[in-house]
C-alpha cells in the first residue's frame, strides 16, 4: 500500500471542501426556495450565497480531481549488467572503427543502442555467446 504524499493529502482535504460546500449550498438553497421568510430567513441573500458556495463546491472537486490525475514524475535508473572483461573504455565502432564511449550507448526500448558520434551509423550492442 502507498504512503500519503502530499498530492494525495492535498486532494483529501479539496474534496472536503467540495463537500461542505456543496452541502452549506444545498441547504442555504433548500431554506430559501422553502419560504422561510420568518425568524432568520435570508431571503435572496439565501439564494446568492447558496449558489455561490454550490460553484465553490463544484470548482474544488473539480481541482481534488485533477490533483489526483497528476502523474509523479519517476526516475528511472536501469543498470546493464556487463560480462566482467567488458571495458567500455575500448569499445569500436563496427562500421568505422572510431572509438565509443559511455556516452554513445543509450538504452532504448530495452536494448543497448550505440550511436557513433563519428559516421552516425546507429546499431544495437549485442554480447557475444561465452562459449
Amino acid at each position: 500500500m502507498k504512503p500519503a504524499t502530499g498530492l494525495y493529502v492535498v486532494a483529501v482535504i479539496l474534496f472536503l471542501l467540495a463537500a461542505g460546500g456543496i452541502c452549506l449550498g444545498g441547504f442555504l438553497l433548500l431554506g430559501a426556495a422553502g419560504g422561510a421568510e420568518g425568524v432568520g430567513g435570508l431571503g435572496m441573500a439565501g439564494v446568492l450565497f447558496g449558489v455561490l458556495a454550490l460553484a465553490a463546491g463544484i470548482f474544488f472537486t473539480v481541482l481534488a480531481v485533477r490533483r489526483t490525475k497528476q502523474e509523479a514524475a519517476q526516475n528511472v535508473t536501469l543498470k546493464v549488467d556487463l560480462p566482467g572483461a567488458t571495458k567500455i573504455e575500448q569499445m569500436k565502432c563496427q562500421a568505422c572503427g572510431g572509438t565509443l564511449t559511455a556516452d554513445n550507448i543509450k538504452v532504448v526500448n530495452g536494448a543497448p543502442m550505440v550511436n557513433c558520434p563519428y559516421c552516425n551509423t546507429v546499431y544495437q550492442l549485442t554480447e557475444e555467446p561465452k562459449w
